[in-house]
């Protein structure tokens, strides 16, 4: 691998139990830095996008490292809750109890809260990576109501790792909504069980293409997809690599 210099190169993370790997171009300015632009963001909007993408990506890699393939909600009676942190309690407590009626073993999960459309409140989704009876699961929260997804459209065959990618894209397409409270507090978008988080090899490389064959290298496989920023016409940010395996 490539030592990290103070010379333009590529930045690359790659998440060997999330079967993914995500590079971007660093010029030479920001690698003397270190790699991080020290100015404040031009533009509002695009920061919130950005910050909502590294969210979204965080939720898929960590779903996908632990396997999260089951998904449930969590509802509200009556007339809901409308507390943010009343949420984070209940749904603290939810986990902790389900754990220990499953025997107290770690237990690995992420949930994401999202406002009711029609004024109810908050819900919660959640994901988690084992069979869970339904009925334990009502029996744990005494909110409220609770549902259980079943997975769909996936191609024959598909494993475990696929499920959990398509689990973390139900979960993730609530991360990048607005979640500003009644309380006018921003409180995390989502919550993982500590303890779980994707094992992560960072490397440099003179190239988008060098990084990505020590990638594969290290994956001892070529990627089933891959992406470049480079085909993105949209695409605003720094050139950017991605790559997963299945």
């Amino acid at each position: 691998m490539v030592p990290r210099s103070s010379f333009a190169g590529w930045s690359f993370s790659l998440y060997p139990d999330a079967g993914e790997v995500a590079g971007y171009f660093v010029s030479s300015r920001r690698a003397r830095t270190g790699g991080f632009a020290t100015e404040p963001a031009a533009d509002p909007a695009r920061a919130r996008d950005e910050a909502a993408r590294r969210a979204r990506g965080k939720v898929r890699r960590y779903c996908a490292a632990n396997q999260l393939n089951k998904l449930g909600t969590l509802t509200y009676a009556g007339v809901g809750c409308h507390d943010e942190r009343v949420l984070r309690a209940d749904v603290g407590e939810f986990f902790r109890d389900l754990r220990l009626a499953l025997g107290g073993c770690p237990l690995p999960y992420l949930w994401v809260s999202e406002w009711h459309p029609k004024g109810h409140g908050l819900h919660v989704h959640f994901g988690v990576g084992r069979y869970i009876k339904k009925s334990l699961i009502a029996q744990t929260w005494a909110h409220g109501f609770v549902h259980i997804k079943l997975l769909s459209d996936l191609p024959v065959g598909s494993g475990t790792l696929e499920e959990a990618r398509r689990a973390a894209g139900y979960l993730a397409k609530y991360v990048g909504k607005d979640f500003t409270g009644r309380s006018g507090s921003r409180l995390h978008r989502y919550e993982i069980a500590q303890g779980f988080q994707p094992a992560r090899q960072r490397f440099w490389a003179r190239s988008a293409d060098e990084g990505m064959r020590l990638a594969a290298n290290l994956m001892g496989r070529e990627p089933a997809r891959d992406w470049n920023s480079a085909q993105a016409e949209d695409w605003k940010g720094a050139p950017a690599v991605w790559a997963a395996w299945d």
